[in-house]
């Protein structure tokens, strides 16, 4: 699931585009738990060499690559929170705290309506009334500091236009960086955003990956759990890897697709599976081993090319020090790891390794089969052969599509000065986010879990980032444990009995709105689609 967890991390929009992010899914989302690795340390080696950066990537990179192959199961938790963005935040008027205003010309007197609204209320709880010399010298403050205020704004304002006139420092920081600081108004919403959001949510996944067999699964779940509400889905996975098709269990699809859909449906869909063929029979013989192949030859390069600064050893009992702290649920299994290796990357870095990655993938999958690339660079991601709806068609537009990104990334842009201004406050946030791996490790040298701490960089550079931690645990797979205790025991494989091909299902529901069957949203969706007329012509 390394891979997958990455991709959470990569989807910052100011980071990536549309194409780029489809054609990264593409790739990863077909090899996804290809690269849930549970991987064994050399415990004669890496336990007693001295932990240095260097050693730390060559002990990580040996393990990665040795354990590719083994069977595990595994124990996905993702959490996400935004503590950080209200915590530790200090009400006085000083440089780094929220301001009242989300208007930079309305900032004094909002400041100075809220002070005496705080004065009011103490006034009101002491029974006093605010304008008795108890308070005088308070108000006093009040005025003064309004003034103050108001004078350096104009100031300030002025001083665009005549370099002579002198700014407090203070009130200088302040405008100077207005834009970029959070509002009272903010911190309130963040603060909702965590009480009825993100603490009440969690996001799992298990399963086993056996890939000597063909064979990996997966249980996503989601669960949201308040005082007043409880609510969980869950959704099974099944990967024939040695076949290319993928299951899904039908549950959740039957609802909406009898509703929006398939009038017709009725129960059909109850307990089965959806079969998904990767592979139709249009794309070239070894592809998808070739795609395999392709995808750790990235990740290899791309791991030999990360500077040896990004990796040192941990120790363990300092995991529960990191700041944000960790999810209290996730800290027990990492504390109990007798070692600990880390890699730490900014977003730029990993921005870097992304391009990098794409563009090795291309460059494989290009050269070994260049029928599935377009003869000519000018031609638009969009005039691939998708309206033929083959899985040929959609790898030719998956590789158009990374083509696309990689040469947009290439170019040289001219930049107005507003862009330029733009492009610099993204870099500015950009280096304020960062993605952290954590590997840890047992006394035989046997890897027992990966953490992903990934940032989502704030609406502002001054702002602290959305952080998403995901815990993945591995262990041995057990012969007693069904692979999805949420089902019955006679549909835990997927097979010809118990799934329905939705290639054939199509075409059966196409040729039943050709017949003038349907639901008004079905005919206006089928209308548009190009698998539908080119087969059967404009659906009325």
């Amino acid at each position: 699931m390394k891979k997958a967890h990455q991709i959470i991390a990569s989807h910052l929009p100011s980071v990536l585009n549309g194409n780029r992010l489809f054609a990264g899914a593409l790739v990863t989302g077909a090899l996804l738990l290809t690269g849930c690795l549970s991987t064994s340390l050399d415990h004669s080696n890496a336990m007693t060499a001295k932990q240095t950066p260097v050693a730390a990537k060559t002990a990580l990179a040996t393990a990665l690559q040795k354990q590719r192959r083994q069977s595990f199961s595994y124990h996905s938790n993702l959490e996400i929170s935004n503590e950080q963005q209200f915590s530790d935040i200090d009400n006085k008027i000083d440089a780094k705290a929220p301001v009242a205003s989300g208007y930079i010309d309305e900032y004094c007197e909002d400041t100075h309506d809220q002070a005496y609204a705080a004065l009011l209320s103490q006034a009101e709880a002491q029974n006093k009334d605010i304008l008795v010399a108890d308070y005088d010298a308070q108000r006093t403050v009040l005025k003064d500091t309004y003034l103050e205020c108001t004078d350096a704004y104009e100031a300030w304002v002025e001083s665009k236009y005549d370099s002579e006139i002198t700014v407090p420092a203070f009130y200088q920081q302040l405008f100077d960086n207005y834009d970029d600081r959070s509002t009272a108004q903010d911190i309130k919403k963040a603060k909702l955003l965590d009480a009825y959001v993100l603490k009440p949510l969690s996001i799992n996944a298990q399963g086993i990956y056996q890939p000597m067999a063909g064979k990996a699964t997966m249980l996503a779940s989601v669960q949201y759990q308040a005082r007043n509400h409880q609510s969980s889905m869950n959704q099974p996975i099944y990967l024939d890897l040695k076949n290319g098709n993928i299951y899904l269990w039908a549950d959740n699809f039957a609802m909406f697709n009898s509703e929006l859909l398939d009038d017709k449906l009725g129960t059909k869909w109850r307990n089965k599976w959806l079969k998904l063929a990767i592979d139709d029979g249009t794309l070239p013989k070894g592809f998808g081993s070739e795609l395999i192949k392709s995808h750790f030859a990235a990740l290899d390069a791309t791991f030999d090319a990360a500077p040896t600064s990004q990796f040192d050893y941990v120790a363990p009992n300092t995991l529960a020090s990191l700041s944000p702290k960790l999810p209290a649920h996730q800290l027990p299994a990492m504390l109990a790891s007798n070692q600990v290796i880390r890699r730490v990357q900014s977003a730029e870095s990993y921005e870097q390794f992304y391009q990098d990655y794409m563009r090795i993938i291309y460059e494989r999958m290009s050269q070994r089969y260049p029928e599935l690339v377009k003869a000519s660079a000018a031609d638009e991601v969009g005039n691939t052969d998708a309206d033929k709806f083959t899985s040929k068609a959609l790898v030719q537009q998956m590789l158009a599509m990374i083509k696309s990104g990689m040469d947009s990334g290439g170019e040289a842009v001219e930049e107005t000065m507003a862009e330029a201004k733009e492009k610099t406050a993204e870099s500015a946030m950009l280096a304020n986010a960062e993605t952290q791996e954590l590997y840890g490790f047992d006394k035989r040298g046997q890897l027992k879990w990966q953490h992903l701490r990934s940032e989502l960089p704030s609406e502002t550079a001054a702002s602290k980032n959305m952080v998403i931690d995901v815990l993945q645990q591995y262990s041995a797979i057990s012969t007693k444990d069904m692979v999805f205790p949420n089902l019955p025991s006679d549909v835990q494989v997927p097979n010809a009995s118990n799934s329905i091909d939705m290639r054939e299902y199509g075409s059966e529901l196409i040729q039943y709105y050709r017949d003038g069957n349907g639901t008004a949203m079905g005919k206006m969706m089928f209308s548009i689609m190009p698998m539908a007329k080119e087969k059967f012509g404009t659906i009325d």
